[in-house]
């Protein structure tokens, strides 16, 4: 990582375009450190979802009037920002309601491939007996249970590449694991409890030399780290506009534009076909293929302007200002008496988040004792049930920041966490 880090001003000028951070929670400035679940809007997002509401709102692709062209326009090229974004054609971008969805339709896709009549092209996506899912025990809920229905639905087997004790995906099972039966390998680029990040270019390599496809669950990467698909050679990725500075209710599916032509939809309808009969439908190429019935054209617009928004920024030097606010976390948590880091210890690569256990405490409550004092945090198992029954946990709590969090709100967080025990009469 070549670009130096955002500074400490340049974080505080950052923070006057995010309007919700400027307010108190039970009388004390709200410090925002969930930003791994739903990150906050600058006004420029906001203005521009006004803004298409205001002067453009009409449907796309169904119009010739001006307004419908108008709207059309942008939402192109909002795809073709949010494409670039990534390293990606617009033809290989499609728009769904968030990355959960997106997961659904390739699984879902697989399994209309293995079911019927489907063209030559198709049959490659079809699963039966004997045929191999590779997932690992760090998946994020929404990236083992699609796979685990498709197994059902197909007969597949799922199996799970294991984690080693200080949070890392155990490598040499994973080799072990991706053999000629392995027809996809569906893993995150990040964890969103650890905050490791994985070798992805060592994992596809392994996949793609047994013919297995590679399902990259980018959720917790694409907003923090530069992510070039391409340069990455996955032949899928996910992510959500909730997590980058985007509205709620919109995600992306990344496809090879090769792979997605040859998959069947997944919802059909509107808007996604050639020409219907009262028989028979035909459907259009994608993206389109896969985008049936009204689409969220606001979200859309409004998500290209927050990716300008990342770009302008610098995502190298947000990338390195979060691993900064990773290590602050991780090392000075570490140094609580009774708290438990879960994932890689101070030092190691990371996101620029902490998950954690207080011993003799229950998560909901350190979640409540530092929202007190205006803390933002996350609490639960994070849609990440059997990593927590992994690492001997029903919950934990997480802290993650972003290009808007501050030192000095870390260093607010961890005096809370040291008071957490006293509080509860533990130390």
């Amino acid at each position: 990582m070549t670009d130096s880090p955002l500074t400490d001003i340049e974080v505080l000028r950052i923070r006057n375009d995010f309007p919700v951070l400027h307010q108190e929670v039970n009388g004390s400035p709200l410090i925002y450190l969930d930003s791994g679940a739903t990150s906050q809007n600058p006004l420029s997002v906001m203005e521009a979802e006004q803004e298409f509401y205001e002067q453009r709102n009409a449907a796309v692709h169904r119009g010739a009037h001006w307004l419908a062209v108008e709207a059309t326009e942008a939402y192109e090229s909002a795809r073709a920002v949010v494409a670039s974004f990534i390293g990606a054609e617009e033809n290989e971008l499609v728009w769904t309601s968030n990355a959960t969805e997106a997961l659904n339709l390739l699984a879902y896709s697989f399994s209309n491939a293995s079911i019927g009549e489907v063209s030559t092209e198709a049959k490659r996506f079809a699963l039966g007996p004997g045929d191999e899912l590779l997932v690992t025990e760090m998946e994020h809920h929404a990236n083992l249970i699609p796979w685990q229905e498709l197994a059902r639905r197909t007969g597949a087997s799922l199996k799970f590449v294991p984690i080693t004790d200080d949070g890392e995906l155990d490598l040499e099972r994973a080799a072990e694991l991706i053999g000629p039966r392995t027809r996809i390998f569906a893993f995150s680029h990040a964890s969103n409890v650890l905050g490791t990040i994985n070798p992805v270019q060592q994992l596809v390599e392994l996949a793609h030399r047994v013919g297995a496809l590679v399902v990259l669950d980018a959720c917790q990467s694409v907003p923090h780290l530069p992510v070039d698909v391409k340069a990455l050679d996955v032949d899928f990725a996910v992510f959500s506009g909730h997590k980058m500075l985007a509205p709620t209710g919109i995600g992306a599916l990344y496809g090879r534009a090769e792979l997605l032509s040859a998959m069947p939809p997944f919802l059909t309808g509107g808007s996604m076909i050639t020409s219907v009969t009262m028989e028979s439908a035909g459907y259009l190429p994608p993206p389109q293929r896969f985008e049936a019935g009204t689409q969220r054209i606001s979200q859309a617009i409004a998500w290209a302007v927050a990716a300008n928004y990342l770009s302008e920024t610098g995502m190298s030097r947000i990338a390195a200002w979060e691993a900064q606010l990773g290590q602050l976390l991780v090392s000075g948590l570490a140094e609580i008496p009774g708290v438990r880091v879960l994932g890689p210890a101070p030092g190691v690569e990371r996101l620029g988040l902490a998950a954690f256990d207080v011993e003799g405490v229950h998560a909901h409550d350190v979640g409540q004792f530092l929202d007190d004092r205006g803390i933002a945090v996350r609490v639960g198992h994070h849609c990440a049930q059997p990593l927590h029954r992994r690492l001997g946990l029903t919950a934990s709590t997480r802290a993650s920041g972003y290009l808007y969090t501050t030192t000095a709100e870390v260093e607010a967080f961890l005096q809370g966490v040291s008071e957490v025990r006293g509080y509860f009469g533990l130390g």
